[in-house]
């Protein structure tokens, strides 16, 4: 009798045969601007019992899993591909978005789902927090496949808040669990009051510490390597990786924010080890798709349409505040005192992509055992599938909508559009550039046009910034290390005609 193989051959067959034709789809899907993630997802749905492939899928422990460690090789892509100088414009708005944005997101669409689904309080607080945050692994990679050019002020603030903001969506989660299940067995929720915040300072504590102290002896460790055994890209993206994923499971085991501290840990080893992480960024690409492969299509082989239908209408409700009224308000109260514009702030609203995370998270409460924790799953699903069907597909009509997407270098119409017909170098002096136009004469006269444009931007200019002198617009064409090389401009009819 010969040994038969088939219990390997033909789930591999199928699982290799799956993810071959989804990205075949999902090439043609992404040449009509609709998601890989997307094709992912769907694909996963149609193997499992709804579908035609009939897999009857109830394993959440072994998704939860997969989608962590998923979630992780993402984020840790992410951070090795985010350059230390974007967080000198990223980092103050992508904290406040990170943490009171998610906050007040959770809070209005959990409001929302109360009256939507008829859910208790404690019931839609917690599916607001599920769906609060936005997505790493969306955000990753629709921005870049996007073929769009953002303005270094929303391209950073948006990957950084998308690396950062799981810590606050986890926290919001758990501590809501816990008082929904202390609760129901009728213990006192405020005997533990301090039980939550104590839990928030240890997320983010640990997953900055372990994150910067990691990231800091892998540096050295890996520059050393680098120039004793010189690793090809792929031993060293397996390096990165294995390491990426020791700081996530340790941060995770002592309390910590595990997805904060490998994103983390891979800005900080990019930054300090630019030459020797620059070869494997290639072969991480590869780990990074393989993981959103995988994620999303055991998210969708995990979660059941028809069942997902039937609370197909309040759920669109749901994502529809969401996207609508909860994203722009917690964005507009984060980013307004930051002096972002209004056109900025409305893309950044937009963007608010979701992908695994919501559903990923959906799983804490069923393996929690909260009663109907099943229906998480559902409304994340109806939540993800809209937002990566309505903003997924126009990020490149919105970002240009929005004036915050840049021209390439070689588009010279796009460029003198966006810039003017006209350029001076940074340090020409405003004195002699308003006598040549006959525009109103500035104060101090010696100072540079440069100078000029930062102290009107009252914030750290970037590439696209611009601001009014009279009847011109003079933006920001150019930088270098923080500092404007070239100014354009654009000579107006009227100075209407720049109002936001």
């Amino acid at each position: 009798m010969m040994l038969s193989l088939d219990f390997l051959a033909i789930p591999l067959l199928v699982a290799a045969a799956l993810v071959f034709v989804s990205l075949l789809a999902g090439m043609f899907s992404a040449r009509l601007g609709f998601s890989f993630l997307l094709v992912f997802l769907v694909a996963g749905m149609l193997l499992g019992e709804d579908g035609p492939g009939g897999v009857v899928f109830e394993d959440y422990k072994l998704a939860f899993w997969v989608g962590n460690v998923a979630l992780a090789v993402i984020l840790l892509d992410g951070g090795l591909r985010t350059h230390h100088s974007t967080f000198r414009t990223g980092l103050k708005p992508a904290l406040w978005l990170a943490t009171v944005g998610v906050l007040v997101s959770a809070a209005i669409t959990g409001i929302a789902a109360h009256w939507l689904l008829g859910l208790s309080w404690q019931m839609a607080l917690l599916l607001g927090a599920i769906v609060g945050s936005t997505d790493a692994a969306a955000v990753f990679s629709l921005l870049k496949s996007s073929g769009v050019r953002l303005n270094e002020r929303v391209a950073a603030t948006l990957e950084i808040e998308s690396g950062m903001n799981d810590p606050m969506a986890v926290f919001l989660t758990l501590a809501l669990i816990g008082w929904i299940v202390n609760a129901a067995h009728g213990w006192a929720p405020e005997l533990a009051w301090w039980w939550p915040l104590w839990s928030l300072v240890l997320q983010f504590g640990w997953g900055v510490a372990i994150g910067l102290g990691a990231g800091w002896g892998f540096a050295l460790l890996l520059r050393r390597l680098t120039l004793w055994a010189r690793p090809s890209g792929g031993v060293r993206a397996l390096l990165l990786t294995s390491a990426g994923l020791s700081v996530f499971a340790f941060t995770t085991w002592v309390g910590g924010s595990g997805f904060l501290a490998v994103y983390v840990f891979g800005v900080l080893v990019a930054n300090r080890a630019p030459q020797s992480v620059t070869p494997a960024l290639s072969a991480m690409d590869g780990f990074a798709w393989l993981s959103q492969a995988a994620m999303f299509l055991m998210l969708g082989l995990l979660v059941t349409p028809t069942e997902a239908l039937r609370t197909l209408w309040p759920a669109l409700g749901v994502a529809a505040v969401l996207m609508l009224v909860a994203r722009p308000i917690s964005v507009w109260l984060c980013l307004k005192p930051l002096r972002f514009t209004r056109h900025e702030m409305a893309f950044i609203s937009w963007v608010g992509l979701r992908g695994a995370v919501p559903i990923v998270l959906a799983v804490f409460p069923v393996m929690a055992g909260i009663e109907g924790a099943k229906a998480y799953t559902n409304v994340a699903l109806i939540v993800v599938l809209a937002s990566l069907v309505l903003q997924g597909s126009t990020i490149p009509w919105s970002a240009r909508r929005a004036g915050v997407a840049l021209p390439d270098a070689a588009d010279t119409a796009r460029a003198r559009e966006v810039f003017g017909d006209f350029e001076v170098p940074g340090h020409t002096r405003m004195a002699d550039l308003c006598g040549f136009y006959g525009w109103p004469l500035t104060e101090p006269g010696h100072q540079s046009v440069a100078e000029w444009l930062t102290q009107a931007l009252e914030r750290p200019p970037v590439e696209g910034d611009h601001a009014t002198l009279g009847h011109a617009e003079l933006s920001v064409r150019s930088m270098e290390d923080g500092a404007i090389v070239r100014v354009g401009i654009r000579l107006l009819e009227s100075p209407e005609a720049t109002a936001d």
